[in-house]
């Protein structure tokens, strides 16, 4: 047994935890806790916003498959802290924020830096914890990272008061300690796996929906495995992307608004459908009446809410992708002989040479040529991350992935800004690997400030701004849906992003041609500091397909 305070038990915990490294920016709720990581093996990565680290931790939690870590203090630190924990509940990335809280006497007396983060939070965690005594430390901590990263992953937040980080007490390290929670059963119902084998034996058409589950479960063989005995179309859900190697003959893109032709036109012509760890969000289904209406449907979902909330599934299977996906796989050969369906692979191939084509022939300095060229000069094992627009549906449709964990971006929350720090939590993650972060101007805006804390910290990776001078997407709507009546969309010409770069220490170029990209772009992979490269591209870009083609689909959800 040892005496130690509150600060410290936290931070031993995180070590026993297997944490090293914790992004956050101090304050007076926190100095305890900064005390006590001062001394600890564990790197603090300190940015200049909270958001910021809220973002890195989930850059990290996604590259890595480990639990991310931020730390803010109370007040408007922890506020700060919100959209990150939003973004990471949205997408099921599991990241434990700890806030400072002020001393348990002063809470709800609108002390100096008091916020109510508990109340704050509630509706984007899995579960959050406000500490009440410094020997209920080691044990909330465990079952915090237990909780962020078992099932459906997602944020857990843990609040400490002052007075608590200062409390002493005996605690004995060595050893466990008794987390005391259900642990749910994450194995598939045999009936259920038996119904849905049954469908996929008998279905002329089928089609597999692989979403982000499948990633967070390590699935992705058992999802080839199945696609390839089916000889089964294979799209993907936004965080989808990367769960089977999008050069496969089967894999046809992302399904939905966005989507490409392959995947919204096959998914009308499927008999079957079978989704795995998705949510049916609405960017993916449109209509929910409409969606998959004459198709039967078998959904694989770790998250028993899910199922039924959004489409009604014929099949339900409430369990981890791939315990499910292998139970599937074992009954299917046993029913199924791999078919050929030379005439589905030809369809499939023609479908995407529909997309790919013109990007790839294209010499000019446009942003489906320029995802194609990254991808050309990356290699397979870089990870790409991406803010949010008209950027974020350019790289996912026009630059493929290879492998899981290798395409991060934000989905259910959309979150501008978010690209640039979910980078640096990356790279931090896997400092071996090239990381890129696909950006509009506008988005990259919002958490520029963090160029300082790549250079500070070392952190390299290199930042492709497609700079349009406008809010893309939104101007973009504005021109196909608005009678082209723009209102509060435009930038402006500032700021010269090659200055800003160097301004922070980091190194920035603007090129105005292919080959020039091309040529920066390798120099910057193998550049020691971060940098930034401005691409202008035309204000009236669109993303297409905007509205996938094809009879009775309708995507405009907001109607």
């Amino acid at each position: 047994m040892v005496v130690v305070n509150g600060a410290r038990a936290l931070v031993k915990t995180l070590e026993k935890q297997g944490v090293k490294v914790i992004f956050g920016i101090p304050g007076g709720a926190v100095l305890d806790i900064c005390e006590a990581l001062a001394d600890s093996s564990i790197r603090t990565i300190l940015t200049r916003h909270e958001q910021c680290a809220a973002h890195a931790a989930d850059g990290y939690a996604r590259a890595s498959g480990q639990v991310g870590v931020c730390l803010a203090t109370s007040g408007p630190g922890a506020t700060n802290l919100v959209t990150g924990i939003a973004t990471a509940y949205m997408d099921s990335s599991p990241i434990v924020a700890f806030t400072g809280q002020v001393p348990m006497r002063l809470i709800g007396r609108d002390a100096f830096q008091e916020v109510d983060i508990i109340g704050i939070t509630c509706p984007i965690t899995k579960h959050n914890f406000q500490v009440e005594r410094a020997s209920d430390i080691p044990l909330i901590v465990e079952k915090a990272f237990r909780i962020a990263s078992s099932g459906r992953p997602g944020p857990v937040l843990v609040d400490i008061p002052k007075n608590v980080q200062i409390e002493l007490f005996d605690v004995e390290f060595d050893g466990g300690f008794e987390v005391a929670f259900r642990q749910p059963n994450h194995a598939p119902h045999p009936l259920q796996v038996k119904k849905a084998v049954d469908l996929l034996a008998s279905a002329e058409s089928p089609m597999i929906i692989a979403g982000g589950g499948v990633i967070a479960s390590n699935a992705s063989q058992e999802l080839l495995a199945v696609a390839e005995l089916l000889m089964a179309p294979v799209a993907t859900t936004l965080m989808g992307k990367g769960a089977i190697p999008e050069n496969h003959p089967l894999a046809t893109g992302l399904l939905g608004m966005h989507g490409t032709v392959a995947s919204n036109r096959l998914i009308q012509e499927a008999d079957v459908v079978l989704a795995v760890g998705m949510r049916f969000s609405d960017r993916t289904t449109g209509k929910l009446e409409e969606f998959c209406s004459d198709a039967k449907i078998i959904h694989i979902e770790v998250d028993a809410a899910e199922i039924g909330k959004n489409i009604e599934a014929d099949v339900p299977i409430v369990a981890d992708a791939k315990q499910a996906l292998q139970e599937i796989y074992k009954l299917l050969k046993m029913k199924v002989v791999k078919r050929e369906r030379t005439a589905l692979m030809a369809k499939i191939k023609e479908l995407k040479e529909q997309l790919e084509g013109k990007a790839n022939c294209e010499r000019e300095l446009k942003p489906p040529r320029l995802m194609v060229e990254i991808r050309r000069v990356l290699p397979e094992n870089a990870i790409i991350t991406t803010e949010v627009g008209q950027n974020q549906m350019w790289a996912a449709l026009y630059l493929k992935v290879y492998k899981p964990r290798t395409f991060i971006s934000s989905g259910g929350l959309g979150t501008m800004g978010f690209g640039f720090p979910a980078a640096l939590g990356a790279k931090v993650a896997c400092p071996e690997v090239p990381v890129v972060d696909i950006a509009g101007d506008g988005s990259f805006i919002m958490t520029e400030q963090d160029l300082a804390t790549s250079v500070e910290e070392n952190i390299p990776v290199t930042i492709v701004v497609l700079n349009n001078s406008l809010l893309g997407m939104v101007a973009q709507w504005q021109r196909l849906f608005y009678n082209r009546r723009y209102f509060a969309v435009n930038l402006g010409k500032v700021p010269d992003f090659v200055k800003l770069a160097e301004a922070y220490g980091a190194q920035g170029f603007r090129v105005k041609t292919l080959e020039e990209f091309s040529s920066v772009f390798k120099k910057a992979l193998q550049s020691s500091v971060t940098t930034v490269i401005d691409v202008p591209i035309l204000p009236e870009e669109n993303v297409l397909p905007m509205v996938p083609p094809g009879k009775g689909l309708k995507w405009m959800i907001w109607e």
